[in-house]
């Protein structure tokens, strides 16, 4: 098995950018990775601590998010995005924070809560599990779900951060509570990775386009990848051999 691919998220569903490497530190999410988050006016979070997905804006709910893609300079932590409806922006996300919540309201449904607040969480991030966590997803797996839907997908519909090939569709669910040595880092993997509608948007257009939970439903389920959490820091590249230990 090989890493094939490796994004992170640098404000929590806005934007993606790919990766050629990457050292991981244990017990930490990928660096940079949903390191902001733009919580809206109805969010109960404070940006001192992990919070879950319900308080920020975010593709389940904003589709033409989907359509964002990222780049970080991580010596100024400046971030430039753009999007196909939307001129770039350049910001750093806390001081420019007006700024972008201006550039993504456009983007929002405008009858539900809307961007209010940018918050950070410097470490984990605020990634989507209460762990900090890292999405492990499968190329089969991936075509598997094309299969069933019929229909060609782009893998950044799953805004996954670690992407690799070699093993039969689905066989990550069965290596929970397994550990994993990618490069020289060791991940032990955690849980599935239950799917919501962000799924359904075109990660070109922000558009709904494709029922990716109808399809995993197929399989009486709707999930896709799994979770996992880094117990050995080390550094991983496309290219690495992942290893069942």
């Amino acid at each position: 098995m090989q890493i094939t691919a490796l994004y992170r998220h640098p404000i929590k569903s806005h934007g993606r950018e790919a990766m050629d490497r990457v050292r991981l530190e244990a017990g930490q999410s990928i660096p940079n990775d949903r390191r902001w988050a733009v919580a809206h006016n109805n969010a109960k979070a404070d940006g001192t601590k992990w919070a879950p997905c319900a308080n920020f804006s975010i593709g389940s709910k904003a589709p033409q998010l989907a359509a964002i893609n990222a780049v970080l300079d991580d010596a100024t932590d400046i971030v430039t995005l753009t999007h196909p409806d939307r001129d770039p922006l350049t910001i750093h996300p806390m001081r420019d924070a007006e700024q972008l919540i201006a550039w993504v309201m456009p983007l929002v449904p405008q009858d539900r809560a809307l961007p209010a607040q940018v918050m950070e969480l410097v470490g984990r991030g605020f990634t989507d599990a209460p762990f900090a966590s890292i999405s492990l997803n499968s190329v089969a797996s991936h075509h598997a779900v094309e299969a069933l839907a019929q229909s060609a997908l782009s893998p950044l519909r799953w805004r996954g951060n670690i992407w690799f090939d070699g093993a039969a569709a689905w066989d990550e669910f069965d290596w929970l509570d397994r550990d994993l040595a990618l490069g020289s880092a060791v991940l032990r993997v955690k849980e599935r990775i239950k799917r919501c509608k962000a799924t359904t948007a075109n990660p070109e257009t922000g558009a709904r386009d494709a029922d990716t939970l109808r399809a995993l439903n197929i399989l009486g389920h709707q999930d896709f990848g799994v979770y996992v959490e880094v117990t050995q820091s080390g550094e991983i590249a496309v290219g690495d051999q992942l290893e069942l230990l």
